[in-house]
C-alpha cells in the first residue's frame, strides 16, 4: 500500500508534536497534568453556579490527578507514567483542571514553585489553563517571572466567539472579556494558547468558520486547541442530552468541517489538538467507535485527502457574524 505524507509524520497543518521535536532537538516532551484543587467563578457563586453546561472536570483529568491531591505525588506519578509509556525525556508542568489563576498571586507562586521544583533537570515548561476573566497584571507578572527559566504558556478558554452561545452554556464570561485578556498579554514573553469548541447545536457552520478570522487577528495567539463538542456524564448538558438528544458531529462530519476550517487559519499558529475525548466511562456521546490514536489518524488522513492545508485560504477569511 502506498504511504501517505501522514504516514511519514508530515501533516497539512502546523502541529505541536513537530514543534516540540524541533524546539527540544528531538527529545520527547510530555505534559504532566496537575490538579491544584482550584474551582471556577461560575461554580462558587462569584459569577454563577453549576459551571459551564458542557463541563465535567473529571472527564478530562487523569485518574491519578483526581485521586491524588498532593502536588508532589501527582508530578512524580505523572513523570513515571510519561517515562514508562511515552519514553519522555522532558516534561511540561500543566495545571489543567478548573481555573488555575483563580487564587491570590502569592498562593499561585507557592503552588507553581512546588510543582516546578520536583524534577528540575527534566522540567522545561509551565502551562497554566485559566479563564480570560481570571487574569490580571499581577498574575501575568507572576507567570512572566518564570520565562527566564522555562517556556511558559497560558491557555485561555475562548470556546465560542458568539456571546449568545457563551450565555447559553453558562460561561459567565463574554467574548469581550476574552479579547481584553489577550490585550493584557500583548508583547508578553508568555505564549498564548486558546481553546475552542465546535458543534454547539444552535451554531451554524458559517458561525463556526467565523472563529478563524477572529483568531487570526491576534498575533499573540501562538497555540490553538480545536475540540468538537462531546457530552459527558456529570455535566448539565449531559442531563439535557439524555432527556432530549440533539445533533452532534459524526467523525466524518467533523473531518469535513476541519477541512474547511484549518485552511482559513493563519499558517504560523501551532495546533496542539484538533479534537478531544473524555474518558470512555464518562462519555455519553458521540461515540466514534475508535480510540484516540485511530481518530487522530482518520482526521489527519481526511485533511490530507481533502488537500486541507493550513493557511491556504488565510487571505480570504470570513466575516464575523
Amino acid at each position: 500500500m502506498k504511504k501517505t505524507l501522514i504516514d511519514t509524520g508530515v501533516k497539512p497543518y502546523n502541529h505541536y508534536g513537530a514543534y516540540l521535536k524541533e524546539k527540544y532537538n528531538g527529545q520527547r516532551v510530555f505534559k504532566v497534568i496537575v490538579d491544584g484543587g482550584f474551582t471556577c467563578p461560575n461554580r462558587d457563586g462569584t459569577k454563577g453556579y453549576g459551571g459551564c453546561t458542557y463541563c465535567n472536570v473529571d472527564a478530562f483529568t487523569p485518574e491519578t490527578a483526581r485521586k491524588t491531591p498532593d502536588i508532589r505525588e501527582q508530578v512524580e506519578e505523572g513523570f513515571r507514567r510519561a517515562v514508562k509509556h511515552y519514553r519522555a525525556d522532558k516534561i511540561i508542568i500543566y495545571f489543567q483542571p478548573n481555573t488555575n489563576t483563580y487564587a491570590p498571586a502569592h498562593y499561585l507562586k507557592m503552588m507553581y514553585d512546588e510543582a516546578l521544583s520536583i524534577y528540575p533537570e527534566h522540567t522545561v515548561g509551565l502551562s497554566v489553563g485559566t479563564r480570560p476573566d481570571c487574569l490580571d497584571f499581577e498574575k501575568i507578572a507572576l507567570l512572566e517571572s518564570y520565562t527566564d527559566r522555562y517556556d511558559v504558556d497560558v491557555e485561555l478558554g475562548m470556546e465560542s466567539i458568539h456571546n449568545g452561545t457563551l450565555e447559553r452554556i453558562n460561561r459567565a464570561c463574554t467574548h469581550e472579556e476574552f479579547v481584553n485578556a489577550l490585550k493584557l498579554l500583548e508583547n508578553s514573553p508568555i505564549d498564548v494558547c486558546i481553546h475552542t469548541i465546535f458543534g454547539f447545536p444552535w451554531e451554524t457552520k458559517e458561525m463556526m468558520l467565523a472563529y478563524a478570522e477572529e483568531i487570526n487577528r491576534f498575533p499573540q495567539i501562538k497555540f490553538l486547541k480545536l475540540h468538537h463538542l462531546y457530552i459527558s456524564e456529570g455535566s448539565i448538558m449531559g442531563v439535557k442530552y439524555k432527556r432530549n438528544p440533539f445533533p452532534l458531529f459524526t467523525m466524518e462530519g467533523y473531518a469535513e468541517f476541519l477541512s474547511e476550517f484549518i485552511p482559513l487559519l493563519r499558517p504560523d499558529i501551532i495546533l496542539q489538538r484538533i479534537f478531544s475525548l473524555s474518558d470512555l466511562d464518562l462519555l455519553i456521546a458521540p461515540d466514534w467507535g475508535m480510540k484516540k490514536a485511530g481518530i487522530q489518524s482518520y482526521l489527519d488522513k481526511s485533511l490530507e485527502r481533502n488537500n486541507a492545508i493550513q493557511g491556504s485560504k488565510y487571505s480570504i477569511g470570513l466575516p464575523v457574524k
